[in-house]
């Protein structure tokens, strides 16, 4: 059986560009209104009577001059027979981006970290859409680290930045130096088990299910 190419896998577009949304949410429910309103051939005041709105008040909700109330929105959502979220769909929030020079990366202690291992963190988002954390790491090992095995839930990725080190993963051990990268399930005990180059210096990027 011939192997699929790694690229028929990965069906996602990075270079695709989502429709505009607006970022005042008022505008935003009203344009979508609007738009379902005039999809499904209602008039105005069609709308306005299943909703038991004024044709002005409705007329000010489209045009995105007031805020209507959720009883308000979960009335229009019924009338034009849709779930209530989709009149939010124009809707752009707000998402999150942090900025990190270098050598300011946060030096933390990770839960288990023994002397002679160096966690700068690089950015951090809390809560978000996506429905996962992403914890990047610059890690620095130096000749007083004690070797340990780590196993957390997630996946994670490993770039060596300079040195060189034996890294085991489950029953297996790798070779990676300057330019190597690993990528693994990291709920299997992996960790460094020998540094052959110093200083070593790698970047871990751990992804894990966000809990909401």
């Amino acid at each position: 059986m011939s192997k699929k190419p790694i690229s028929a896998a990965l069906r996602q577009n990075p270079h695709a560009v989502k429709e505009h949304r607006e970022k005042n949410l008022e505008v935003a429910i009203g344009r979508q209104v609007r738009e379902l309103r005039k999809r499904q051939r209602m008039t105005g005041a069609d709308l306005a009577g299943k909703t038991g709105l004024s044709v002005g008040m409705l007329s000010k909700i489209e045009n995105g001059v007031i805020s209507p109330s959720l009883n308000t929105i979960s009335a229009l959502a019924d009338a034009l027979c849709v779930p209530l979220v989709q009149l939010f769909a124009g809707y752009e929030e707000t998402r999150g981006c942090m900025h990190v020079k270098a050598g300011e990366g946060a030096e933390i202690e990770r839960e288990g970290t023994r002397a002679g291992h160096q966690y700068n963190l690089l950015g951090h988002i809390g809560s978000n859409n996506s429905g996962v954390v992403v914890e990047p790491y610059l890690i620095t090992l130096d000749e007083n680290s004690h070797f340990q095995t780590f196993q957390h839930e997630g996946i994670e990725f490993l770039y060596i930045l300079e040195g060189k080190v034996n890294y085991r993963h489950g029953d297996k051990s790798y070779l990676l130096e300057e330019g190597d990268a690993l990528f693994f399930d990291s709920d299997a005990p992996h960790g460094p088990e020998g540094i052959l180059s110093m200083p070593l210096r790698y970047l871990s990027v751990i992804t894990y299910p966000q809990t909401r």
